[in-house]
């Protein structure tokens, strides 16, 4: 076993001793501090500590790249600073004292959609499997057109893409009751309350010659769904949420259990129906209409260029979790969504640029420690080890990746590259992507692979975007003969 009592007591001093630390916690691999002062931390000492693979911050967090033995290394640390460990939410909350209000307003949404994306992805793999199986002429038809297995299959898949997609609501107001500590079950209930069959389903509103309603003969209120509504859910929910918070402060303990949730849940419902969903319902379908024409106008290959240059950057920020919300509204307004495959293909060109350090860094084995796992990650959707561990580090590869991001973009605006719905955002991302445009986003992955891997090469050896004697003076760029 490794011993890290040296590097845990000169990770202590150099983040700037256990005054300066706040919070201190661990995922699987890094070392997650809230820090009092985060100038006070010497990242440049912390990075040549012999255990550390590298630092980065995110959400208020000053986060520190261990690897797999990072249990063995929190608990040395523990030992040696005296600081007790807390849960990763209590981090996440006392790392608010170091986020602005829209970095806090974006980690909100970030841990509102979190809990759903491994839905929402089961959900795209599906769409994009019944699509290869009823959407795809093959020389004799389609395969449902040509086996009853396949025929069964595909109707029996639906019942979990309707599922996710159509009742999302229920997981949105379940989620965010969830992350406000409030009772989960109402938030269930209330999400049902906006996707009953009892009202008349939100795809079948502009084809309906009449709406049905609650009639209380003073007024009447319709009897209209929210199916697959991502802003309807979201505002209905923190009303939910708030409310409770609130009659909890005021209510007595005694009979809490009774008034809390009938004036908690009712009142919402009834304002969900009245004017949280009308007005959610028109916002989103505003978003959605301003996003999509930027998609699909005659200007979609300068608005491709720009986000697809741009969505690495707003990952830093942790403004990119609004794309969610937005795919999510595409899907539910046109059927799809323009906008995902560009960020499968940011994430995929991130992979690129650290494969091409991983090439022009050979042999340096305490950088591949790093660079090779998130590079792995990376063309499996998740680009922040890779980002913040090697790119940013270096920039250059991080400029290379944007670029070829961007003309990515581009060209898969061009072409209108849709996908189902939100899937694996790297390489496996073309099972989500809708049948008539798989060819073209294959060609938007090759773009996204070899530009930011050339580009990478071309910036290192020409000296282009490259800090003063990052270069010529590290020894983690040496390579072998």
């Amino acid at each position: 076993m490794v011993d890290f009592n040296k590097d845990a007591k000169d990770l202590l001093e150099y983040i700037g001793g256990p005054d300066n630390i706040s919070a201190v916690s661990h995922c699987a691999t890094r070392m997650r501090f809230v820090l009092n002062d985060p100038a006070a931390a010497n990242i440049k000492k912390i990075e040549d500590i012999p255990a550390v693979k590298g630092t980065f911050t995110q959400a208020g967090q000053f986060q520190v790249i261990i690897g797999n033995e990072v249990p063995q290394f929190y608990n040395e640390f523990a030992k040696v600073s005296g600081k007790e460990g807390v849960s990763k939410d209590e981090a996440k909350a006392a790392a608010k004292q170091n986020q602005n209000v829209v970095q806090r307003a974006m980690a909100v949404l970030a841990e509102i959609f979190t809990p759903l994306i491994p839905a929402i992805v089961v959900g795209g793999l599906i769409l994009g499997f019944r699509n290869v199986l009823e959407g795809i002429n093959f020389a004799n038809g389609t395969i449902v057109s040509n086996s009853q297995f396949w025929t069964g299959v595909n109707d029996f898949l639906w019942l979990i893409g309707e599922a996710i997609f159509h009742f999302l609501p229920v997981g949105i107001t379940w989620s965010i009751t969830k992350k406000m500590g409030t009772t989960q079950i109402l938030g269930i209930v209330l999400g049902i309350t906006l996707v009953s069959p009892q009202l008349l389903n939100a795809y079948g509103v502009a084809g309906a010659e009449e709406i049905p309603f609650w009639d209380f003969g003073a007024f009447t209120i319709n009897k209209i769904g929210y199916q697959a509504q991502v802003i309807p859910a979201m505002l209905a929910g923190f009303v939910l949420a708030y409310l409770e918070i609130w009659l909890r402060k005021w209510i007595p303990q005694y009979i809490s259990m009774i008034v809390v949730p009938l004036l908690s849940l009712v009142p919402t419902v009834i304002i969900a129906h009245t004017v949280l969903g009308p007005i959610g319902w028109t916002i989103g379908q505003w978003v959605s209409e301003v996003v999509y024409a930027g998609l699909t106008g005659d200007f979609r290959w300068l608005f491709g260029l720009f986000f697809g240059t741009l969505y690495s950057p707003l990952v830093i920020t942790g403004l990119h979790h609004m794309s969610n919300a937005i795919d999510l509204q595409l899907i539910a307004d046109f059927g799809g969504t323009n906008l995902w495959p560009m960020i499968a293909l940011s994430n995929i060109a991130q992979g690129s640029a650290v494969m091409a350090i991983i090439f022009l860094h050979r042999g340096n084995e305490k950088e591949e420690q790093v660079s090779i796992p998130a590079a792995i990650s990376c063309y499996l959707g998740v680009t922040e080890p890779a980002m913040f561990g090697i790119n940013i580090k270096y920039i250059y590869p991080f400029v290379a990746a944007m670029i070829g991001s961007g003309i990515a973009g581009l060209v898969a605006t061009t072409f209108n590259v849709m996908a189902n719905s939100i899937g694996v955002g790297g390489i496996p991302g073309f099972l989500s992507i809708q049948t008539d445009s798989m060819a073209m986003f294959i060609v938007c992955m090759a773009i996204a692979i070899v530009v930011p891997f050339l580009l990478t090469i071309v910036f290192e050896k020409k000296q282009l975007f490259v800090p003063k004697g990052e270069v010529e003076d590290a020894p983690v760029i040496q390579t072998q003969k």
